[in-house]
């Protein structure tokens, strides 16, 4: 069993920056496609970035490109998500997840393992 360890959430004012981490413990962390999704109250986990196996190619939501930056570390074996100009709508329930597919992809279901969760509140 892979276990996701997510660090970095918290109340910002709007404008402000984040940075979430995601440690995956383990020899085959470099093996992974990781992402990140999140979840508002009442409604459904979204796609919010992914990442390449070796970092060659990152995907992100139209409503966070620009402003969030997805990077890794498999040295360190660790995810980031680097959050800047946050607004009120980015709050939510932020999820680091695995794939063994090494590709990176926006597909919730090609995921195989995924953390607890991390807070994110956004005041205005």
């Amino acid at each position: 069993q892979v276990q996701l360890e997510e660090s970095g959430g918290g109340l910002v004012q709007a404008g402000g920056s984040l940075r979430l981490s995601c440690a995956v413990p383990g020899r085959t962390f470099s093996s992974y496609a990781m992402g990140w999704f999140r979840q508002a109250p009442g409604k459904e986990r979204e796609f919010v970035a992914a990442i390449n196996w070796n970092s060659g190619r990152t995907y992100y939501a139209d409503s966070v490109k620009g402003r969030f930056t997805m990077s890794r570390d498999n040295a360190q074996n660790t995810v980031y998500l680097q959050m800047n100009n946050l607004k009120p709508e980015d709050t939510a329930v932020y999820y680091c997840a695995a794939s063994e597919t090494m590709m990176a992809t926006r597909d919730l279901w090609a995921y195989n393992y995924w953390g607890q969760g991390t807070q994110v509140t956004v005041s205005s």
